[in-house]
């Protein structure tokens, strides 16, 4: 059974930085997306930033020049580097993997990140 476990949430003041880590288990074969999604209260969840396999990343335009993905060193990990952290940054970030050939979508159970001062 593939699982996403992500780590590096917590409280921030605004400006800071935090790292979110993503790491999969149970899974034989490396996925082909991976990336992240935020949902604040009351709103939809979000793309973030999503990095495929042999492409360069797509970041959301609220974040463009402050977050920064990348893949792990080990198989099926993704890092999301956050700095200048805004109060409307506040969220659950989910990470997200997906296969090739796959349309099923796999998720975490989500961290919380909270920028206030």
């Amino acid at each position: 059974q593939v699982q996403l476990v992500e780590s590096g949430g917590g409280s921030v003041q605004p400006g800071g930085s935090l790292r979110l880590s993503c790491a999969a288990s149970g899974s034989i074969f490396s996925f082909n997306a991976m990336g992240w999604y935020r949902q604040a209260p009351g709103k939809e969840r979000e793309l973030v930033a999503v990095i495929n396999s042999g492409s360069s990343p797509n970041y959301a335009d609220f974040v463009k020049g402050r977050f920064t993905i990348s893949r792990g060193n080990a198989k099926n990990t993704v890092l999301l580097q956050m700095n200048s952290l805004k109060p409307e940054d506040t969220a659950v970030y989910y990470c997200h993997a997906k296969y090739a050939t796959s349309y099923y979508n796999y998720w975490g159970q989500g961290t919380q990140v909270t920028v206030s001062s």
